[in-house]
């Protein structure tokens, strides 16, 4: 009796060389994905495909081989989906004896005789094909001993370098926190290096690159990985140019810098106009929609100034009504690979929810309770009144008490809070409760830490150190803070949108060794306001989920304290105008009970 193997050798293989097919253009059992991670450090099975055709760079089709007694499509679903995946628009199905040939692009499929060879192939995808695009193709990967791009990384840089190839201006990569944008963006870079491309006369010289940031941990971290051109890049900051007299950097390939140190703002002029219009060649915006696409966001006078270059923005945030600027600035993602891909493939870490109530939530003042600064204006206090309208430290030690119970003593922890106070606060009750002695086990890392707190994050981020093991924060460590060990990920804070519920629970899914997967521990209810089945997998309830009123108008996404720079949305001013009015603050009862009522799990499926 035959078998799929026998097909291969038999039928498929024979016709592939007489279609003129060479070794170096057919990979047989191409795997591209890790395999879901699963509990005791498994892994589910891994994609791949029989066979993968290439030319020139690009993937051209797959064949899916079936044992001759099988139907010839019997296995072509899956291949499509697989097609899908890979950005492949042909699939061949066959046992050998029929061949089915389907077409991702139109969407039909048909018998053939025989296999198309590599040219009529790459001829049919001559309408997306440019010199350009061949050239920048064909240059490798600019990559380290014993590593290889994941398949989406090489997908989301060859449409970048296709985009770029066919003359567009503005192109967007939506991919999920943790997936290697910088690294996609250094791929880009290097090619267009070794290519000698630049938008005013293209193989004369290099091109001169602007990579902007909202955040110096940010571009800090850009920094690094654009290491390898080390001679060739500056960082464009206050402490640059005064070591330069007042004159920015010129004599340089790639520049790093973030929004808030080059724009205009009030009594200093913009660094960027210092630089002509046509100076640089491609500007990467990177986490773009943080700094918003309409005519106030804080990268637009920039991108404007500096219309001739191209514009790449790169974001971890589909597109929702809140980032919808963004969007129609950059237009449809060139590429996109969402949080569901990636735990799916095996490249980003599953998660479970936590949801903890307690009989706080809902606060009824009593003339038992002190007030002591401030006046009452309602008659019942939500979890969205917390920190915002009324505050009791109370309620904030009940929280710190149900963080630990609920985490292993030694796992790497963030809680996002409302601000800077509430973050201090949620740090000491902590570290009253604590069962570790270290003095640096819980730590506060905000933009009023200055650099001893970066310093603490640089140890956060060791894999190698449990201390510090939780860090409280308000707005600083909502995106681009990469720490592979993270277990869990407290919100006790309201969360104003799905892009920052993105981009906060992005903390906690990348992949490391022994981490089955991450917990949201959520103390007010974000998990269920912004839940996005498609871009984060399909959760399944243990219990019956809470009652959450969706009618109720989301909080501002953003709590900072006047002045607190890195816990403002960018462009805020902190001035006193924008000062809000004084919260209540509250000492309650001793007569009362503080209790945890009750703790829902859910589990990714």
């Amino acid at each position: 009796m035959t078998s799929e193997a026998d097909t291969r050798a038999n039928f498929i293989d024979p016709a592939l060389v007489s279609a003129g097919w060479e070794s170096g253009q057919i990979i047989r059992e191409f795997y591209f994905t890790d395999g879901r991670k699963l509990a005791g450090n498994q892994r589910g099975s891994r994609c791949f495909v029989d066979y993968l055709l290439h030319s020139e760079n690009r993937h051209l089709a797959i064949i899916e081989a079936k044992k001759q007694s099988a139907h010839p499509t019997q296995g072509l679903q899956q291949a499509i989906d697989y097609a899908a995946k890979l950005g492949v628009r042909f699939v061949y199905s066959t046992n050998g004896e029929q061949i089915y040939e389907f077409d991702l692009e139109v969407g039909k499929g048909d018998y053939t005789e025989c296999y198309p060879m590599p040219e009529q192939l790459l001829a049919r995808y001559a309408g997306i094909t440019t010199d350009l695009t061949r050239t920048l193709r064909d240059i490798p990967f600019h990559l380290e001993a014993g590593m290889r791009p994941r398949y989406y990384q090489e997908l989301a840089v060859h449409a970048a370098t296709d985009a770029i190839g066919n003359a567009k201006d503005r192109m967007l990569l939506t991919l999920a926190t943790g997936t290697g944008k910088t690294f996609i963006a250094f791929q880009v870079v290097h090619k267009l290096f070794q290519a000698r491309w630049n938008r005013q006369e293209p193989g004369s010289r290099r091109p001169r690159i602007l990579f902007l940031a909202d955040r110096n941990i940010l571009a800090d971290q850009a920094i690094n990985t654009f290491n390898p051109y080390e001679k060739d890049l500056v960082k464009i900051d206050g402490d640059e140019i005064r070591r330069r007299n007042g004159v920015v950097p010129t004599n340089a390939h790639i520049f790093f810098a973030i929004y808030q140190a080059i724009a205009e703002r009030e009594n200093i002029g913009g660094y960027y106009k210092e630089y002509p219009a046509d100076f640089f060649d491609l500007i990467i915006i990177d986490e773009c929609h943080r700094g918003a696409a309409n005519n106030e966001g804080s990268w637009r006078a920039i991108l404007e100034h500096f219309a001739p270059a191209v514009h790449l923005g790169l974001t971890a945030t589909p597109k929702r009504t809140d980032n919808i600027d963004t969007y129609n600035y950059f237009g449809h993602p060139a590429y996109e690979y969402s949080l569901k891909d990636g735990i799916n493939d095996g490249f980003l870490t599953p998660y479970r929810v936590k949801r903890i109530r307690t009989n706080l939530d809902e606060l009824v003042l009593t003339t038992d309770d002190e007030i002591i600064k401030g006046e009452s204006t309602q008659d019942v206090y939500d979890t969205n009144d917390f920190d915002n309208k009324i505050v009791a430290d109370q309620r904030t030690e009940l929280v710190a008490q149900a963080i630990l119970q609920n985490i292993n003593p030694l796992e790497k922890t963030i809680v996002f809070c409302i601000n800077q106070n509430h973050a201090l606060t949620m740090r000491d009750m902590i570290n009253k409760h604590k069962t570790v002695a270290d003095p640096h086990y819980c730590v506060r890392v905000t933009s009023d830490e200055g650099k001893p707190g970066r310093d603490l994050l640089e140890r956060f981020q060791n894999n190698d150190r449990d201390i510090p093991t939780i860090l409280t924060s308000s707005q600083m460590l909502t995106t681009g803070v990469d720490a592979r060990n993270v277990r869990n990920i407290v919100l006790d804070r309201a969360i104003g949108s799905m892009v920052e519920f993105k981009q906060i629970v992005g903390r906690g899914t990348r992949i490391f060794e022994g981490k089955d997967y991450f917990t949201i521990v959520d103390f007010r209810g974000a998990t269920n306001r912004f839940y996005d089945e498609d871009w984060d997998g399909d959760p399944v309830a243990v219990d019956t989920p809470p009652v959450v009123d969706v009618n109720e108008p989301p909080p501002p996404p953003y709590g900072g304290e006047p002045g607190d720079d890195a816990d403002q949305p960018p462009g805020h001013t902190g001035a006193d105008e924008d000062a809000p009015p004084e919260k209540l603050t509250v000492r309650l009862s001793a007569a009362r009970e503080f209790k945890v009522i009750d703790v829902e799990i859910r589990y990714i499926d």
